[in-house]
């Protein structure tokens, strides 16, 4: 191979991209199944909100790596299917905090199982080191690319 070319196949990003989207598949495949009105970027807002109820809508869209009207978006959309509410701040009227409705936390109470079945296929024959190493290179991934848009 000359030094100019590039590896790809042998790289990072096929591997970690061809993985990402067969979870998505066997995740979408696990919501249809069980009848569950759900995608994956709903049930990620879903396990947010869970852990922060009432989180403020600027720091869920961090926290989901989302950008504001993309965020704005898909909580619409969870609104109409009367998962979430959002109400204004008090002290700020132009923000909003985001609730889990009752429905909501019935449907994330039902994507639990799904999701805990996909995990064990997952991760079916990684050892707990496997996985704490494959944990860390992706984490090190990451900061690689948190360190470029630094330099930008």
């Amino acid at each position: 191979m000359k030094s100019n070319d590039i590896d790809f196949e042998n790289s990072l990003a096929p591997w970690m991209g061809k993985t990402v989207k067969i979870t998505e598949y066997y995740l979408h495949k696990g919501f249809k199944e069980n009848g569950l009105d759900l995608t994956k970027e709903q049930m990620i807002v879903l396990k947010k909100l869970h852990d922060n109820d009432g989180i403020n809508q600027n720091e869920l869209a961090f926290l989901v790596l989302r950008d504001k009207s993309s965020l704005a978006r898909l909580l619409s959309k969870m609104e109409k299917k009367g998962y979430i509410k959002r109400l204004q701040c008090e002290n700020d009227k132009r923000c909003n905090n985001v609730f889990l409705t009752n429905i909501g936390k019935e449907m994330f109470s039902k994507c639990k199982p799904i999701i805990k079945e996909l995990i064990q296929i997952l991760e079916k024959g990684i050892t707990k080191e496997e996985k704490k190493i494959v944990i860390n290179i992706l984490k090190k991934a990451q900061n690689n690319f948190g360190e470029q848009s630094e330099k930008l």
